[in-house]
């Protein structure tokens, strides 16, 4: 969603009073309502893997009332440009992906080799199919008021500084994208050493990871996983002077924040979802055996994520 952004903003400047209507799921609403391009968030009624055909049907014939110019349709499966259709939008625009045939009325090849990017795919779409390509690429930014900030320093009680440390130790993906806690520990530990506040952040899914960094770092982080809605999340880490990531979702919004950003990969290919900032750093080591798109090492040992050390990530932290 936070990639996505990019073709909302590569829309605006093309057509600048145009209105964007977004379709996704609600849990993604707190990203679009902190993206200006985004008029209206529409709730997917489906999750990932449902087919649905009757409510796809029934949410396509509701939307013909809008009158929609164009629908452009990130996802590549053939469920996805079924809406769409069901609307009677009269350009609707995508990839051929599952053999769209019929459902699209502006259907593009992709060409991997050229857009070897997710951004790229995604802005191509929002560009005249005789566009050259790669197309240059407009920065997400997610914009956070003082008021929402406000709400979050007095429902966490907090007291703000210019040295917060973020620091997201989860990966909904799986271990192969992790750094290790004793990593993440050892950088707590010599931030707090240095008079800064460190906060974790992430899911229910990642509250024993976060539990075990904090007790490394003798219980002086403050731990916000699993205690906060996304919304919350977004604007905690609008308050954070750096984040360290590993490559996820948090990751994207620290970059769309522009924090200061220091970004692990391990098992991913940091050239294909880059953190979309001029303020992040990427540390990858590029092992042979990396990028493997696994979700947990099949060589059993991570080093693509072990041999990336706390005195690296220390050393990017430092002014």
């Amino acid at each position: 969603m936070v990639m996505a952004q990019s073709l909302f903003i590569t829309l605006k400047r093309a057509v600048p009073d145009c209105r964007i209507d977004v379709l996704a799921p609600a849990w993604s609403f707190p990203l679009l309502e902190r993206m200006s391009e985004v008029a209206n968030a529409i709730a997917m009624p489906l999750t990932h893997g449902q087919f649905g055909w009757s409510e796809r049907v029934a949410l396509g014939k509701q939307l013909c009332a809008e009158s929609y110019d164009q629908a452009i349709v990130l996802p590549n499966s053939w469920k996805s440009a079924l809406i769409p259709f069901f609307a009677s939008i009269p350009v609707r625009t995508g990839y051929l992906g599952e053999c769209r045939w019929g459902l699209l009325t502006d259907a593009r090849k992709l060409d991997k080799q050229t857009l070897t990017m997710t951004v790229q795919r995604f802005v191509a779409l929002g560009l005249p199919a005789t566009a050259s390509l790669p197309p240059d690429y407009p920065l997400p930014t997610l914009t956070v008021t003082p008021d929402k900030q406000h709400s979050v320093i007095q429902k966490f009680n907090i007291t703000p500084s210019e040295k917060i440390l973020g620091l997201c130790p989860g990966a909904e993906y799986g271990s192969a994208k992790r750094w290790p806690i004793a990593h993440f520990a050892a950088v707590a530990r010599h931030k707090i050493a240095e008079g800064w506040q460190v906060w974790l952040f992430g899911s229910d899914k990642d509250k024993a990871v976060a539990e075990q960094i904090n007790a490394a770092s003798n219980g002086q982080c403050s731990d916000f996983t699993g205690n906060t809605s996304l919304a919350e999340a977004v604007d905690l880490l609008s308050l954070a002077d750096t984040v360290v990531s590993n490559d996820s979702g948090l990751m994207h919004i620290a970059a769309a924040l522009d924090k200061k950003l220091v970004a692990l990969y391990g098992s991913s290919d940091p050239g294909f979802t880059p953190p979309l900032s001029g303020n992040a750093h990427i540390l990858s080591l590029g092992l042979d055996c990396s990028p493997c798109f696994k979700r947990d090492c099949p060589l059993g040992h991570t080093n693509c994520l072990t041999g990336i050390l706390p005195e690296q990530v220390i050393e990017l932290i430092t002014p």
